[in-house]
């Protein structure tokens, strides 16, 4: 969620930034939300520090043993507008929420501009051994063979796959099972033992919020799986591994 602070300071240049990626932002809806939110924040406020003055007020008018009977009724009347303006607050910060979740992140301003995967940009390349003339890697000395022509002889299985679960699903048997696994290893011993990385295990259901945190919600809400209690839950776990580490 994009910071409401930085909404506040500098929202042209937001608006200017998230055009680049082609998402037009609502201003005047955050703007009414904002100005609204703005005034009932200010009146608590406001109110509150006209509560602890009164309750300095009647304890001074008490022990000099004066009548406090008008200012303890003004500040009974205090705590019933405060409870409204809470009430107030929550149904403007919903929405509010829920506009600044539907934004993407900001690019960052060096990021080129463009339309396609054409426009793109080439910032770096890196080549197994010394390049051609023309800056290509020269051609290989054997015939080049794709991921699926090179596992299948070690035990990558697509069509058990396919039937187990579906497209785009892969089934490892064997050899490349074993490839799979050691390569696991392999990095988080790297990772963990040189890099300096800490290796943790966390939850494979994480709550909602967690997942509004990493901005996974509201944008692939479809695309995850709910676990609810009972006939429903306010407040679904859903199934995103990794999400915990965001």
């Amino acid at each position: 969620m994009l910071d409401p602070i930085l909404l506040r300071k500098d929202l042209q240049t937001v608006v200017d930034r998230l055009k680049t990626r082609g998402v037009s932002f609502d201003t005047e809806r955050f703007n009414d939300l904002e100005s609204r939110r703005k005034a009932v924040q200010t009146e608590t406020e406001s109110l509150q520090a006209r509560r602890n003055a009164l309750a300095k007020q009647i304890g001074q008018l008490k022990a000099k043993g004066e009548d406090a009977s008008a200012i303890m009724a003004e500040s009974q009347a205090v705590p019933v507008r405060l409870k409204q303006l809470e009430e107030e607050l929550a149904a403007l910060q919903q929405p509010l929420n829920d506009l600044l979740m539907s934004v993407p992140n900001l690019p960052h301003a060096s990021v080129p501009l463009g339309e396609s995967a054409d426009d793109n940009v080439e910032v770096r390349r890196w080549l197994p051994g010394p390049a051609g003339a023309d800056g290509n890697p020269p051609p290989l000395p054997f015939e080049a063979r794709d991921h699926v022509a090179l596992g299948e002889p070690l035990g990558l299985d697509f069509d058990t796959a396919a039937k187990l679960s579906g497209a785009r699903f892969s089934f490892m048997r064997g050899p490349i099972a074993r490839l799979h696994r050691a390569l696991a290893q392999f990095m988080l011993d790297l990772q963990t033992g040189t890099h300096g990385y800490t290796e943790c295990y966390t939850p494979y259901i994480v709550n909602a919020s967690t997942l509004y945190g990493t901005g996974q919600l509201p944008k692939f809400k479809d695309d995850m799986f709910a676990v609810s209690k009972g006939g429903g839950d306010d407040d679904p776990k859903l199934d995103e591994h990794g999400k915990p580490f965001v």
